[in-house]
């Protein structure tokens, strides 16, 4: 059976400092791992990367001082600092292409590799839809399922509120130690101590409205599928349940009243293709054979090989490119160079600011 790597103390620091330099996403995080080998020759080789994609100025690395600060704050909170390639980083997120470098988590570990489901919705939801939110995740509960939610107010409180005692995960947006909305801070208190609370965002962090949706990815990259209750149709929810279908999980929506604007996002999903919920039934329809626990896996960065490119190259990725998103695939077709020297100059770009990662694989320019 293939096992995890536990980081060293100093791999921790490395990793931590890498993931937060400028520009440095989670995908970006990973290729430099697999391209440099370790994360304190990658953070080396930043400076140069950057410059070579055309930034003019010193990219911004992450201070040892101040990711030792962060660690010692985390820990003194009661919270872990957990890699991607350890045992504890939760199997299900691990998976997903975008999946954080680290994670803060404190609380019970172990629920973080039990079959979960996410669930999610309206702020400001309807008393109708808090009740059967309790009833849909007590029922699930019931069954073996973590339930994983983001915290927020009304569908997010009623599902976490309803499991708290069997088993809940709450993903947030800012720092593990930031209590928000701060209503709910005795139930943030609550499920760390009774459930497990993770979030990828240093302790201290306030959330901006940019948290919330790299938060999403991570709700629906930790379960086998979302369930979706009362969503407008600009609604987080809906990106939540984006993130999901990109994932390659499963979608579930409840329907609601055409009168009432908050269920126009999740009869909207149905429509286009969704699963309707309306019992426990009609989930484990769809993710039977998937509630098994999942098995302890090896995970190794993905080997990157670059070519050296030419300026001319550079130049012509650069024209491709729009505020539109585009797979990297039709970058490589038209520009002419080969995927080794492409990827290498998308890294560069992206390290310089000039282009940023979007979902689903795709990339554009930056705003």
């Amino acid at each position: 059976m293939t096992k995890t790597r536990e980081l060293t103390d100093a791999d921790r620091l490395d990793w931590l400092r890498l993931s937060l330099s400028e520009n440095v996403g989670p995908i970006t995080f990973q290729q430099l791992l697999g391209r440099y080998g370790t994360a304190a020759k990658a953070i080396e080789a930043l400076p140069e990367l950057s410059q070579r994609g055309g930034l003019r100025r010193s990219l911004k690395l992450y201070a040892a001082d101040r990711a030792e600060q962060d660690l010692a704050r985390g820990q003194a909170f009661g919270a872990r600092c957990v890699g991607l390639s350890e045992p504890d980083y939760p199997k299900l997120l691990r998976e997903i292409p975008s999946a954080p470098p680290l994670i803060w988590m404190i609380g019970n570990a172990e629920l973080v590799h039990q079959p979960s489901l996410a669930i999610v919705g309206a702020r400001n939801a309807s008393a109708v839809g808090l009740r059967y939110t309790r009833t849909i995740a007590s029922q699930l509960a019931e069954v073996g399922f973590v339930i994983v939610s983001g915290l927020a107010r009304g569908i997010d409180t009623a599902a976490h509120e309803a499991t708290l005692q069997t088993g809940t995960m709450a993903v947030v947006a800012g720092g593990i130690d930031h209590f928000y909305p701060p209503e709910n801070e005795k139930l943030q208190r609550a499920i760390a101590e009774r459930g497990v609370l993770i979030c990828e965002n240093p302790p201290g962090t306030t959330p901006k409205s940019e948290h919330f949706p790299r938060r999403n990815r991570i709700i629906s990259g930790a379960a086998l599928g979302t369930i979706i209750i009362e969503a407008a149709t600009r609604s987080g929810s809906l990106i939540t349940a984006r993130f999901a279908n990109e994932q390659g999980r499963e979608v579930f929506a409840v329907p609601g009243s055409p009168l009432d604007p908050r269920c126009e996002g999740t009869n909207r999903l149905i429509k286009d293709g969704a699963h309707m919920l309306t019992s426990v039934q009609d989930v484990l329809e769809h993710v039977q054979g998937q509630t098994k626990p999942a098995q302890e896996n090896l995970w190794e960065p993905p080997a990157l090989k670059i070519s050296p490119a030419s300026p001319d190259l550079y130049q012509r990725v650069a024209d491709l490119l729009s505020p539109t998103p585009v797979d990297i695939d039709d970058i490589i077709r038209e520009s002419g160079g080969s995927a080794e020297q492409v990827m290498g100059v998308v890294m560069d770009l992206e390290l310089s600011g000039k282009l940023i990662r979007q979902s689903g694989g795709r990339i554009s320019l930056s705003p």
